[in-house]
């Protein structure tokens, strides 16, 4: 074990200062491609009443001298050791895309050692049981490139730039490896609630899919649909805020 795989500090991002000792921690999965500032604004709007941290995956920005990890599983036992999630402080999760698979199998084995996360939010990928085949990792750079334009998840002003795509790609690739190769082992449901959140118009995501998160929890399910593609989060964020506050309003209020 690398002295980065337990370096909280390279893994957590906190952009703002927590709320009083207890609170609901929300723990914030990037997208494929994505890094850890995507969620700054998630944190400005919540930090009131969540202590709000994001995750940086190895491979990017102040991390891309770290060798990537392209498998889900994986991924889902560092982030579970480096946070060391205990019975005394609530923990929800919130992923999108890769990052709802990653958050669903942190939710797995976060359970099998004893702590049930308060919520598990899934925005922008059907459920882990249903699976599609999908080849996006083994394009070249170009059809990389072009699958990002499509999703338009990415600013055209980093498309542009050839520096940064170069430092980009691998761990871009690395990323859709993980998510394209995810394999669902069955096993209990989850014993913490569930809620999707989804595009009308997501190609990545039909609304069977995204509903049959509902199979993956003995708890309570909700499923949250909007106007949009799969980043429809970033026309709707407000909306995507208020439901998690509303979710987590009684251990954020005091009653944990």
């Amino acid at each position: 074990m690398t002295a980065s795989e337990v370096d909280p500090g390279l893994w957590i991002r906190s952009f703002h200062p927590a709320p009083a000792p207890g609170s609901t921690r929300l723990v914030c999965l990037p997208h494929a491609g994505g890094s850890a500032s995507f969620y700054f604004p998630v944190s400005r709007a919540l930090a009131a009443d969540l202590d709000v941290v994001a995750i940086q995956y190895p491979g990017r920005q102040d991390r891309r001298h770290e060798e990537c990890v392209d498998s889900v599983e994986e991924l889902a036992r560092r982030v579970v050791d480096v946070l060391d999630p205990r019975p005394d402080q609530p923990v929800a999760l919130f992923g999108h895309s890769l990052g709802a698979t990653l958050g669903y199998e942190m939710a797995r084995l976060m359970e099998q050692r004893g702590v049930v996360p308060r919520h598990l939010f899934a925005s922008g990928r059907r459920a882990p049981s249903r699976h599609r085949h999908e080849t996006v990792h083994q394009r070249d750079d170009e059809g990389i490139l072009a699958e990002l334009k499509a999703l338009s998840g990415t600013d055209a002003r980093v498309l542009g730039d050839e520096e940064v795509l170069r430092m980009s790609l691998p761990a871009i690739r690395s990323d859709y490896r993980a998510a394209e190769t995810y394999v669902h082992r069955p096993g209990p449901p989850l014993s913490c609630p569930i809620t999707a959140f989804t595009g009308e118009d997501d190609p990545k995501v039909t609304l069977d899919e995204a509903r049959a998160w509902s199979e993956h929890t003995t708890a309570a399910f909700a499923m949250h649909t909007y106007p949009g593609g799969h980043f429809f989060l970033s026309d709707h964020a407000p909306a995507l805020l208020r439901v998690i506050s509303q979710e987590l309003a009684p251990v954020a209020g005091g009653t944990r």
